[in-house]
C-alpha cells in the first residue's frame, strides 16, 4: 500500500506575476482596443471571422491551443496517486465543482437574466447569455488556481492532484453537462458543435500537452522549468489577442447597451461567492486542515475561462451574447479570486478552530 504523505505547505506564498495581478486591467484594455478597432476596421475583422471549417474559426482555435496547452504543460496526471491522501478535501472540491457549480449558476441565470435584469437587456439575447454563464461554471479552474493556491499557502500536492482529476473529468463530464443545463434551459444544444469543442479544447490539447510534457521531461527537470518559464506568457498573451478579436465583434453591442456588462457580472460574482463559501465550510465541517480547504474553495470557485470562451464562440459565435458572458467572467476573475484569497487567509484562526473542535468534540 502507498504511504507517500503530502509534503508540508510552504509557509511563504510567491507574488502573483505582473500579468496575473492586473489580469482586469489588461483585460479592460482589451475591451477598449477591440472595440475601437471593430468600429474603425471592420472589414479585416469581418474577414477573420469567415476563416471557419466546420463551425471552428481557425485564428481563434490556434490562440486557444496557445492558451490552454502551457496550462496544462503543468498538470501531472501521474499526482492522482495522491487523490487518496485527502480524499475529503478531494471530495468537497468535486461536489461542489460538478453537483453545484453548474446547476447554480443556471439557477442565477434564471433568475437574473429571464427575470431581475430582463428589462434592461435585449430579449433576444437572453438564452444566449444564459448559455454562457452555464459554460463559464462548468469547466472548472486548472490554470490559475495554482497562483490561488500558492498565495494561501495551499497543499501543492493536493492541488496538483485536484487539477489533474478535474481535467480527467472534464473530458468526459463537460459535454453532458453543459447539454443538460441548456436543454433545461431550453436552448437548442448544437451536440456536434459542442462535441467538437471537447475535442479540440479539452481532448486534443492534453494529449499534446502531456507527450509534450514527458518529451521536456525525458531531457532533464532543469530543461521543463526553463521550457515553462519561456512560455509562460505565451497563455496571458494569447487569451488578450483573442479578446481583442472578441470585442472587435462585440463592439457594436457593448456601446449599445454598456450596462451589460455589469449586469452579467451579478450572477457570476455570486456564485464565486457561494461556491467558494460553501467548499470552504464543508471542509471545516469535515475536519480537512486549512492548506487543503483553502485550494478546495479556491478551485471550486474559479474557472477554466479559457475553454468557456473557446466553447462561446465555437458554439454560439462571436457577436453572441454567450461569448460577452464568458468575457465578463475573465474581466472579474482576478479581483474576486484575489478577495476569495484574502477571506480564507484572514479567517485562518477561525477555521483551525472549528477544525480542533471536530478532531476533538
Amino acid at each position: 500500500m502507498n504511504t507517500t504523505t503530502l509534503p508540508a505547505p510552504t509557509s511563504a506564498a510567491a507574488p502573483m506575476s505582473v500579468f496575473e495581478r492586473y489580469l482586469s486591467l489588461w483585460v479592460f484594455l482589451c475591451i477598449v482596443v477591440g472595440i475601437a478597432l471593430g468600429q474603425t476596421l471592420p472589414g479585416p475583422f469581418q474577414a477573420i471571422g469567415r476563416m471557419e471549417i466546420a463551425n471552428v474559426n481557425l485564428p481563434v482555435g490556434l490562440l486557444i491551443w496557445v492558451m490552454i496547452i502551457p496550462m496544462l504543460l503543468k498538470v501531472d496526471f501521474t499526482s492522482l496517486s495522491q487523490v487518496k491522501q485527502h480524499w475529503r478535501g478531494i471530495g468537497v472540491t468535486l461536489f461542489v465543482n460538478w453537483a453545484v457549480k453548474p446547476f447554480s449558476m443556471a439557477l442565477l441565470g434564471w433568475i437574473f437574466i429571464r427575470h431581475v435584469f430582463a428589462p434592461y437587456l435585449p430579449a433576444a439575447q437572453a438564452d444566449s447569455y444564459i448559455a454562457g454563464l452555464i459554460l463559464l461554471a462548468a469547466a472548472p479552474c486548472t490554470a490559475m488556481v495554482f497562483v490561488w493556491s500558492r498565495l494561501t499557502g495551499g497543499h501543492p500536492l493536493f492541488t496538483l492532484s485536484q487539477v489533474a482529476l478535474n481535467d480527467s473529468i472534464m473530458v468526459f463530464a463537460f459535454a453532458p453537462i453543459v447539454a443538460l443545463l441548456l436543454g433545461l434551459s431550453s436552448i437548442t444544444v448544437p451536440w456536434d458543435t459542442l462535441l467538437t469543442s471537447v475535442l479540440l479544447y479539452i481532448a486534443i490539447p492534453v494529449v499534446l500537452a502531456q507527450l509534450w510534457r514527458k518529451a521536456l521531461l525525458g531531457r532533464g527537470q532543469a530543461v521543463f522549468d526553463a521550457t515553462l518559464a519561456k512560455i509562460g506568457p505565451w497563455s496571458i498573451t494569447a487569451l488578450l489577442a483573442t479578446l481583442v478579436l472578441l470585442f472587435a465583434f462585440q463592439g457594436r453591442a457593448i456601446l449599445d447597451q454598456p450596462l451589460v456588462i455589469a449586469m452579467l457580472a451579478v450572477p457570476i460574482l455570486i456564485q464565486v461567492l457561494f461556491n467558494s463559501g460553501l467548499a470552504y465550510w464543508l471542509n471545516r465541517q469535515l475536519g480537512e486542515s486549512h492548506s487543503v480547504a483553502c485550494p478546495s474553495a479556491l478551485i471550486g470557485a474559479s474557472n477554466f475561462f479559457e475553454l468557456a470562451v473557446a466553447a462561446a464562440i465555437s458554439l454560439f459565435g462571436f457577436e453572441s451574447g454567450a461569448a460577452l458572458a464568458t468575457v465578463v467572467g475573465v474581466l472579474i476573475e482576478v479581483p474576486v479570486m484575489l478577495l476569495v484569497v484574502k477571506i480564507v487567509n484572514d479567517s485562518r484562526s477561525w477555521y483551525e478552530a472549528g477544525q480542533k473542535v471536530q478532531e476533538n468534540p
